[in-house]
């Protein structure tokens, strides 16, 4: 794997903890539409930071950069809408399992991508693990309706991961594009206090605090994979990665006191292993 796979494969496990920290800060936040305008605020002033210090990106990649801006918006509100309806400890195993299953199976349907056995192995695992999350949940209505926001939430994770992939390659700046799009990403969060306006004079300094920490959490988490890459095969990262999704089931079942726990967990370890058998050993 190289002399610097360690130090890749720890890089990674720290983002997966990130990660999972930064979704859990939001899902326990009472005022999450304000938390979620502190995190884009703070990817903003990152995004600052990074284009004011690199290249810019080549024109050809600025219709994938605006798309994608416009896709994250989206998975804000759905994200929003999962961590209103639904707990973390069932919300983002979903979300972070389907976006790999629903961008295999575009490209199978629309590219003719061919998908081995390994790799349908891997997406009927996810399916198995997603669709006992929903049924072995406790609350039938409001499960329902936690469950497709974060199938929505994975569909937009899935649709800019893929125009960011495309996009980043005709930037010739990586740094470039990933700055742009957290400027251009930002920009929800002008929305956000716009609307909440009148809320945000009776909120603590603590909590804009811990918005931007958590914005800070979310910008690194996405800075470490990208430079592991730079150190290690993607297939042992894209796997340490994927332990994200069993983190923040242990946030969830541990420190949220989410029930059923036990089947969550079993669940959130069985859409890892589908992730891995999709993504990795395919």
């Amino acid at each position: 794997m190289g002399p610097h796979a360690d130090v890749a494969l720890t890089l990674v496990l720290a983002a997966a903890f990130l990660h999972a920290t930064w979704n859990a800060v939001l899902k326990r936040s009472g005022e999450r539409a304000v938390m979620m305008g502190m995190i884009a605020f703070a990817h903003a002033a990152v995004g600052c930071g990074i284009i004011a210090f690199v290249a810019p990106p080549a024109p050809a990649s600025w219709p994938y950069i605006l798309a994608s801006t416009v896709i994250h918006w989206f998975y804000y509100a759905f994200l929003l809408a999962s961590y209103r309806l639904g707990d973390l400890s069932q919300v983002y195993p979903i979300a972070r399992g389907s976006a790999p299953l629903l961008v295999s199976l575009a490209g199978w349907h629309f590219a003719g991508e061919n998908l081995s056995a390994t790799a349908w192995a891997g997406i009927l695992t996810i399916s198995a693990g997603i669709m006992a999350l929903w049924f072995g949940s406790r609350n039938g209505r409001s499960d329902s309706g936690a469950v497709a926001a974060a199938l929505l939430t994975g569909t937009t994770i899935a649709s800019y991961s893929v125009i960011d992939g495309l996009g980043v390659r005709l930037a010739g700046s990586a740094l470039g594009y990933i700055g742009w799009l957290f400027v251009l990403e930002g920009a929800v969060s002008l929305f956000i206090f716009y609307r909440a306006r009148g809320r945000l004079p009776t909120l603590a300094h603590r909590f804009f605090a811990t918005g931007l920490i958590g914005g800070l959490l979310s910008s690194t988490a996405y800075g470490l994979v990208i430079f592991a890459a730079t150190l290690a095969p993607i297939g042992p990262i894209s796997a340490v990665r994927e332990s994200s999704v069993l983190i923040a089931a242990l946030i969830g079942v541990i420190l949220f006191n989410e029930r059923p726990w036990a089947i969550r967990l079993a669940c959130a370890a069985v859409v890892v292993c589908g992730i891995l058998l999709l993504t990795v050993f395919a």
